[in-house]
């Protein structure tokens, strides 16, 4: 098997796109395949949303311990801001993880 560059996993660490089959192109078949794929694929966004949360939390950590410990809050900026972004990125991950398990595919399954 071969190994992936360090670059790319951490990109597959943190991003989760790749996971996941396009449910908008072909026809209804494959649409409907995509869909079942993605959605038994759902449980996966949990752990990324667990991944967002701790780094949001550490950085938020970080960027407090440098402005109170260092008494320069330019620098604890580097750190807030990846942690607040943290916050949309979870937001989005939650819509879909919610829309993946509770909206229907393209063809209602009865």
């Amino acid at each position: 098997m071969q190994e992936l560059a360090f670059c790319t996993l951490l990109y597959r660490y943190f991003f989760f796109g790749w996971l996941f089959k396009d449910a908008s192109h072909g026809n209804l078949f494959e649409r409907s395949a995509a869909w079942r794929f993605n959605k038994a694929h759902a449980h996966w966004l949990l752990a990324y949303m667990r991944r967002w949360i701790w780094c949001g939390l550490l950085c938020y950590a970080m960027g407090g311990l440098i402005e109170l410990g260092l008494k320069t809050p330019g620098l604890s900026a580097l750190f807030y801001v990846p942690s607040v972004l943290s916050v949309p990125i979870n937001v989005v991950i939650g819509v879909l993880w919610i829309g993946l398990k509770a909206l229907p595919g393209p063809v209602r399954e009865r």
